[in-house]
């Protein structure tokens, strides 16, 4: 952080995100949300003007120099309200309620997300980006922040009024109502989903929908899911042909590895550039369930690929993952990633050069602000292909490294290191590299160490500092990611810590009905108690949080965690049956919950090449729900149910497969196996 000559830092100062960071040395004075500032908009009876944003988001960048840089309206806010700049990754629940009143307000919403309250917090007017003045028939910030002053000015009740209204609505939209009684979500509504993707399925493109298109990762999981449930050809086609088309677009960064946020167009050619982390950890588990359902080689070198990209650009020393990487560089979004075939030359020479351009559709007239996004929309890049391009993409990786880099976002959360664990975890049962189960273990740590308290999570931790109390997303993130960290490695540790964070879970977010909560029973009291239910760009963390204490049960066999997600399965089944692509962490939650999930046990010495053997037939079918473990009897006892009773088979390695606690005949070769988790 630059300071600007002649100027104090604002209220900001102390804080650690990069974001609230970014506005320190505003004109505006900035606070954070906090007493200070509410019992200040009390004190002096002034509105507030809340700014929601977060560090890699290019619009919230461009109305910070238009308008939160400029003399005359940091003045005109200063004057007139109490202003508060808001992280949206540290406070989801601040950003969740005040989104939800500018879409009630709007019909639109989006960041940075600019929303009046009054002093007690209730939200009377609001938008999205403003202008720094009148353009095109839409009002500049002078003149909404003046409209705004003297309206509260000479129609403070009526204000009053319309904000107690709106925050009653606010109210009622983020409330679920639960059922009682009844079936609980499942193959019914899995179909109903496959259905409703198929009706919006692009069939040249791929994704679901008109541009701008985001990685649709919760639905090609529901469709990878159907098809192995059902056969279904249709379901398999539309997940394949938009992992394909994702994979060969400019949204994949084919040079470095990782996935930028969206494409502004159909095709997936042109990204909007920020590299966010949640992207890459919910991508990678697609993919690798692609390859697993197709075989296709693509999809291993994808995964490979961004698991490279985390690890060299998104991880902290100490072991945990950053956040994001911003869009722009040198004030340009992109330019960190585009390429003339001039720099490509010159990075690798004539020949090569004009071989690289070729493949990546580099050419003269650019497809991006005079320069080219490097894809491969006309097709896949084979093994041979790719063995080639490996050593070529390298030097341009390490000429790419000499331009000045976007910026990042060196914060360390919770949730999403939950997810990023997951992914590294899933990726080395698929895979088998080492250097991936090494990644999820460091982080599973680090959060341990820097991240879980007395028995309670936070939510970030930024180079030594851990705060605020952590939400449903970062308990039910982080159990699941234990849970596929232990189904990796078989560390007891891990499965009983997951189990720890699941009872701390249904005890400080369950809603007792069958359902979770955002925020803990014991949080700061705000306009409304949200619960998550639908997924958005995170999958929803009662969905999470459903398959996490599903899944634990399954190893354990505490029963007060399945019949909490079992609950919310029945709970949750009118919400999900009236729009089933929408919950599709929920349906992947209700796949754990059927007595037909295979429970896979291998027995024999960890190190053992039999052992080995039937441990990676096991990990080698793909099985949309499955619980597996390793009992090693050389290790010591277990008093985990799910291994009670498992032995060798006549002094040899053994698989059991066993549904509901009720097992198979052992089998001790990989092809017996296999057969057996196919029937």
């Amino acid at each position: 952080m630059t300071a600007t000559p002649n100027r104090r830092p604002n209220h900001l100062a102390g804080q650690t995100s990069p974001y609230l960071l970014q506005h320190l040395y505003n004109p505006v004075d900035w606070y954070p949300w906090g007493a200070e500032a509410l019992a200040k908009a009390k004190r002096e009876n002034k509105p507030i003007f809340v700014s929601i944003g977060y560090a890699a988001c290019h619009w919230c960048h461009v109305m910070e120099h238009e308008s939160f840089e400029n003399d005359a309206i940091a003045a005109l806010l200063n004057a007139s309200f109490v202003p508060i700049k808001v992280d949206r990754e540290e406070r989801p629940d601040l950003d969740e309620i005040y989104m939800t009143a500018v879409q009630l307000m709007t019909g639109q919403g989006g960041w940075p997300l600019n929303v009046f309250l009054t002093p007690d917090g209730k939200p009377f007017f609001g938008g999205t980006y403003f202008p720094p003045e009148d353009r095109a028939g839409r009002r500049g910030f002078p003149g909404i922040l003046e409209a705004v002053r003297d309206a509260w000015a000479s129609r403070r009740d009526e204000i009053a009024g319309s904000a107690d209204g709106l925050a009653a609505h606010i109210l009622e939209a983020t409330q679920v109502p639960a059922a009682s009684g009844g079936s609980p979500v499942g193959s019914a509504e899995d179909a109903q989903a496959a259905a409703e993707l198929a009706r919006r399925y692009d069939p040249h493109w791929g994704g679901f929908g008109p541009a701008p298109k985001f990685p649709p990762h919760g639905a090609i999981g529901l469709l990878l899911r159907h098809h192995a449930a059902t056969g279904d050809a249709a379901s398999l086609a539309m997940a394949a042909g938009t992992l394909d088309r994702m994979a060969r677009g400019g949204m994949y960064d084919q040079i470095g590895g990782g996935f930028a946020r969206y494409s502004v167009d159909e095709r997936w050619l042109v990204p909007h550039f920020e590299k966010m982390l949640y992207d890459q950890a919910l991508l990678v588990p697609v993919y690798t369930d692609g390859w697993l359902a197709t075989g296709k080689p693509a999809y291993r070198r994808v995964v490979l690929e961004t698991l490279d990209f985390v690890r060299r650009e998104l991880t902290d020393p100490e072991g945990g993952f950053w956040s994001s990487l911003d869009a722009d560089s040198e004030g340009h979004e992109g330019r960190f990633y585009v390429w003339s075939p001039a720099e490509v030359e010159a990075a690798l020479g004539t020949g090569d050069g004009t071989f690289v351009c070729s493949t990546y559709g580099i050419d003269a007239r650019g497809n991006f602000e005079g320069k080219s996004i490097p894809n491969r929309l006309d097709g896949e890049i084979d093994d041979a292909l790719a063995a080639r391009l490996r050593p070529l993409r390298a030097k341009l990786l390490a000429a790419r490294k000499t331009r000045v880099r976007p910026a990042t976002d060196d914060k360390v959360l919770t949730a999403w290191n939950g997810l990023m664990i997951s992914a590294f975890a899933r990726a080395y049962q698929a895979f088998g590299r080492e250097e991936d189960l090494t990644s999820a273990r460091r982080a599973a740590d680090f959060v341990r160490r820097a991240l879980w308290k007395d028995g309670r999570l936070l939510v970030a931790w930024r180079r030594g500092t851990a705060q605020l109390p952590a939400y449903l997303d970062d308990y039910a993130f982080f159990a699941r990611g234990l849970v596929d960290l232990y189904e990796a490695d078989f560390d007891r540790r891990d499965l009983d810590d997951a189990a720890a964070i699941a009872r701390a879970l249904v005890a400080h977010f369950g809603d007792g009905a069958g359902g979770f909560h955002f925020t803990a029973d014991d949080h700061e009291a705000l306009l409304a108690r949200t619960k998550s239910t639908w997924d958005g760009a995170l999958p929803a963390g009662s969905g999470v949080a459903t398959e996490a204490l599903l899944r634990i049960g399954l190893h354990t066999g505490d029963k007060a965690l399945s019949d909490a997600a079992g609950r919310t399965l029945v709970a949750m089944r009118p919400s999900v049956a009236r729009s089933p692509s929408a919950f599709a962490a929920l349906l992947a939650a209700a796949a754990y919950g059927s007595a037909r999930v295979p429970e896979i046990v291998i027995v024999g010495p960890r190190h053992d090449p039999a052992t080995a053997s039937l441990l990676s037939m096991a990990r080698s079918v793909y099985l949309p729900a499955r619980a597996i473990a390793l009992c090693d009897r050389s290790a010591g006892a277990s008093d985990l149910p799910l291994l009670e009773g498992k032995t060798l088979l006549s002094g040899r390695p053994a698989a059991y497969v066993c549904r509901s606690s009720v097992c198979d005949a052992p089998v001790s070769t990989p092809d017996a196996l296999g057969a057996a988790l196919r029937r």
